[in-house]
């Protein structure tokens, strides 16, 4: 901690250009003796400081020499307070770049406190919905992996009660704005939300790190097998055009938007993880998506519109007198009157 020191009293004094020990104790939270032992540990190992007794006096460096120990280039600052600056929401992160601030060569100051100013991020989106909001147990996370001791999680599974489970933290990713846990265990490298984790004990054991293990190529290959899975089925389906910012706003990149047919409709897939899942999604859409495969999916679909008809228009279950759509619903049925007939799922 002291080479730390010994580095934050010599910036101090590149910028400030004189001081006095008492500055020194409060600036670095240090008591004067400290203070004043770190400055003459500067002098002895040859750096050109040098003090000056009585008023206005205090520690200079010698013909008011410069050592930009930051090493970095004006791009990179700037760079380093856009991200930083709208983030230092913690109280060490806004003493860090305060520091940082003090620490840079004058010219380049002004351009990294406009660039920490330059950038408002919103935690949430339109319903209000916090986006980014730090998990409960992040903070322990981040403590385990830097430590590198295993750790005691308790764990919520969707659907299963909380079970815990020993592993060995080896680094933390985001994607989305979602945390997640990358850690060894008997089964091999794992993935957990950290939003799931109901609880966390570190132990006294050392993590096992595999030979070799960097943190990015890990977790690419973990998340390839999860994309795998997500997009494991494949629909085909004509849409009218009205329906395709809908079909766009529903599955993003998983929608491919094919040519146009000759009655106007164009033809779309879309991938997901099974077909009842992308039925359900296209469900929605009615009689302006028709999904021409898989079978599965068009099944799927016609059993939906029989539990929909069951809740929703007994009538047409049960056989009663039929009913006009359009009165059924108090609006006109939306489909074209020239649409060519299809045969419907």
């Amino acid at each position: 901690m002291r080479a730390d020191r010994l580095v934050a009293t010599l910036l101090f004094l590149q910028t400030r250009g004189r001081v006095t020990v008492k500055e020194v104790a409060t600036e670095l939270e240090v008591s004067q003796r400290t203070a004043r032992r770190d400055l003459e540990a500067l002098a002895l190992a040859g750096i050109p400081v040098y003090s000056q007794r009585g008023r206005g006096g205090g520690w200079s460096l010698v013909g008011g020499a410069r050592t930009d120990l930051t090493g970095l280039t004006v791009g990179e600052i700037r760079a380093l307070f856009l991200v930083a600056g709208p983030s230092a929401a913690t109280p060490e992160l806004r003493k860090a770049l305060r520091k940082l601030v003090r620490a840079l060569p004058s010219p380049l100051r002004p351009g990294a406190e406009a660039a920490s100013r330059a950038l408002v991020i919103d935690g949430t989106d339109w319903s209000r919905t916090p986006l980014d909001a730090a998990p409960t147990h992040l903070d322990a996370l981040q403590h385990a992996v830097l430590d590198g001791v295993q750790v005691r999680l308790g764990y919520a599974t969707p659907g299963k009660p909380v079970k815990e489970r020993t592993v060995h933290p080896l680094g933390l990713a985001s994607k989305g704005g979602v945390w997640y846990l990358v850690a060894g265990t008997e089964q091999g490298l794992r993935t957990y939300k950290v939003g799931r984790v109901t609880s966390i004990t570190a132990t006294l054991d050392p993590v096992d790190r595999p030979k070799d293990f960097e943190l990015s190529t890990a977790w690419r290959s973990l998340a390839t097998r999860v994309e795998e899975r997500m997009l494991a089925a494949t629909v085909r389906a004509r849409a009218e055009r009205s329906a395709l910012p809908i079909l766009q706003g529903l599955f993003g990149a998983r929608l491919r938007i094919g040519g146009e047919l000759a009655d106007g409709w164009v033809e779309v897939e879309a991938d997901g993880p099974s077909s009842d899942v992308l039925a359900a999604q296209l469900a929605g859409l009615g009689s302006r998506v028709e999904v021409l495969g898989p079978p599965e999916a068009r099944k799927r679909l016609a059993y939906l519109a029989g539990e929909l008809a069951a809740l929703y228009w007994p009538s047409a279950v049960t056989g009663e007198a039929p009913v006009a759509m359009e009165e059924a619903i108090g609006t006109e049925h939306p489909r074209r009157s020239d649409a060519p007939p299809t045969n419907r799922v």
